[in-house]
């Protein structure tokens, strides 16, 4: 598995059999710097891994995510979602998400996820 075309597809199959930790570990960088929207920027793998973790600890019911579009630039992925769970705190949330990705050393070391609030 070299390309990003080849990553970002086998992240997106495993993201979309509910294994979203196990993508993270094996896709993400030790220095990956996360973001949503214009939220602050979490840094680290070890913060982010907590910040999934807790994040799939809420969700209530995991109906889908699917990927739609798949986007590939120089050492850059972009991936819109559609998404459909219920979380314990939010409720029923079914929106679409964009995803960018920048890659280092074969692993994301940044992402942001764009989506309405």
């Amino acid at each position: 598995m070299n390309t990003l075309l080849e990553k970002i597809s086998m992240m997106n199959h495993m993201i979309s059999e509910g294994k979203a930790i196990e993508a993270f570990d094996q896709f993400y960088h030790e220095d990956i710097v996360m973001q949503e929207n214009e939220n602050p920027t979490v840094k680290g793998k070890t913060a982010n891994r907590q910040r999934e973790q807790e994040f799939f600890a809420q969700i209530s019911e995991f109906r889908s995510a699917q990927p739609i579009k798949v986007a590939i630039g120089e050492n850059t992925t972009m991936v819109e979602w559609h998404f459909d769970y219920t979380h314990q705190d939010w409720g029923i949330r079914n929106y679409t998400q964009v995803a960018v990705q920048n890659w280092k050393d074969g692993k994301i070391i940044k992402e942001k996820f764009y989506y309405a609030v």
